[in-house]
């Protein structure tokens, strides 16, 4: 079960601040169900308290060519081929794996997690460490320091976010704003972080924690950050997060994902 308290409590907030603005957390169900299914969903809903206004019942069709017409921001689902054709589509998507173990999430603050090579950025700097190793990935990205990095496929979505974080900022609630996001990388800092930083800077998007491992686990960073979902293009690192309690999402975008299926 898997209550959106936090977004719940976002939507609160802005409608506080601006009660005639609509630009707020719209959440649709998307399922290629038929539409008789329709009452045991809506039940279901209510049941569990959910706030979730719009249905999209496809009757057996793929519902991917009806996120365009939703202007949807992200798409989640536990079907990863849906989300490879939503990926394709150029939407940003994610196939969600919930978590091993309960943990207890922020009701007032949403927190979001963001992998970057392949998940915010392109994957260009990981086909370089796949196919010519660490040291020429490591002298690549300090040539190339200066350079922003191409987007990847859920860099709207966190835009998607800032522009919301923004909505907070200029009513002085910079401090209380209840969306926080952080960027959780394998990249070193001192070796490869710059790059990273600075293509942000250059896209115009701030992130509120930075966290670079250097090669270390990610899941046990999570288990501190408590994020409602992480976001990773690796399944090594979904799993990891899963085993200690995160809710985590797979971007099947980029490189990894040849080596994956060649595993």
């Amino acid at each position: 079960e898997y209550k959106p308290r936090a977004l719940e409590h976002v939507n609160a907030r802005l409608l506080e601040l601006y009660p005639d603005d609509e630009e707020r957390f719209d959440i649709v169900l998307m399922t290629n169900n038929h539409a008789q299914v329709g009452v045991r969903l809506i039940n279901s809903i209510n049941h569990y308290g959910l706030t979730i206004e719009r249905f999209c019942m496809t009757g057996g069709k793929s519902p991917i060519g009806y996120l365009t017409a939703y202007l949807t921001n992200l798409y989640l689902s536990a079907d990863s081929e849906k989300v490879q054709e939503a990926i394709e589509a150029g939407i940003a998507s994610a196939t969600m794996f919930t978590a091993n173990k309960d943990v207890a999430y922020s009701d007032t603050q949403l927190r979001v997690a963001f992998d970057g090579d392949a998940v915010l950025f392109s994957d260009e700097s990981e086909q370089i460490v796949k196919e010519q190793g660490l040291d020429r990935f490591f002298e690549h990205e300090q040539l190339n320091e200066n350079k922003p990095l191409a987007q990847g496929p859920l860099k709207g979505f966190l835009e998607d976010l800032g522009k919301l974080q923004k909505k907070f900022y200029a009513k002085n609630e910079r401090l209380n704003c209840p969306i926080r996001t952080f960027l959780v990388t394998a990249r070193s800092a001192a070796s490869s972080g710059a790059r990273v930083l600075k293509t942000l800077r250059s896209w115009g998007l701030e992130i509120d924690e930075a966290l670079f491992l250097a090669g270390a686990p990610k899941g046990p960073i999570l288990v501190k950050i408590r994020p409602h979902i992480f976001f990773d293009d690796q399944m090594f690192h979904i799993e990891g997060a899963q085993k200690l309690g995160t809710i985590a999402a797979h971007v099947p975008y980029g490189i990894a994902q040849k080596y994956h299926k060649s595993a």
